[in-house]
């Protein structure tokens, strides 16, 4: 099953990421990109986050004001199944970058404003499976844009 790369997304820091014509991916993650919070976020463990954009429509029909890029992700994708993107699944993004799943992201209070009531707790994995961007690690980097296809390869 293959897809799109919606919107490729960074920051000096912190939410919202906003979107970028193109970015270099490597082990440490996506160039330009950088977190406030290492303890949480960043590393070769947590190089790049990922979101559907099937769930952040959904999200919005919902009433929350999330958009691609506002609740941190670095690649928000379309037409791959969310519910099949789980901890070792790999990802080929374009001709050249590979990654592999480690775990879904925790939210916190900093994504707050993406939702309604400050809700953040709504793509928690542990109380809504399914709904959690995710971290992956990167295996091989290259330059991905938005346009890229992106598909599900068996490790």
């Amino acid at each position: 099953m293959s897809g799109t790369i919606v919107q490729v997304s960074i920051s000096r820091g912190g939410v919202p990421k906003l979107p970028v014509l193109e970015a270099e991916i490597g082990e440490q993650g996506v160039a330009g990109d950088r977190q406030r919070d290492l303890r949480n976020h960043g590393g070769p463990e947590r190089a790049v986050c990922l979101y559907a954009s099937e769930r952040i429509a959904a999200l919005r029909a919902e009433g929350h004001p999330i958009a691609p890029g506002t609740t941190g992700e670095n690649i928000t994708t379309a037409g791959i199944d969310w519910d099949q993107v789980k901890a070792g699944v790999r990802l080929r993004l374009g001709a050249d970058v590979l990654l592999e799943v480690t775990r879904p992201t925790s939210p916190c209070t900093n994504i707050a404003g993406s939702f309604a009531k400050g809700d953040f707790v709504r793509i928690s994995e542990k109380v809504n499976p399914g709904w959690s961007r995710v971290y992956a690690r990167v295996i091989t980097g290259g330059t991905v844009r938005p346009g890229d296809t992106i598909a599900l390869e068996d490790a």
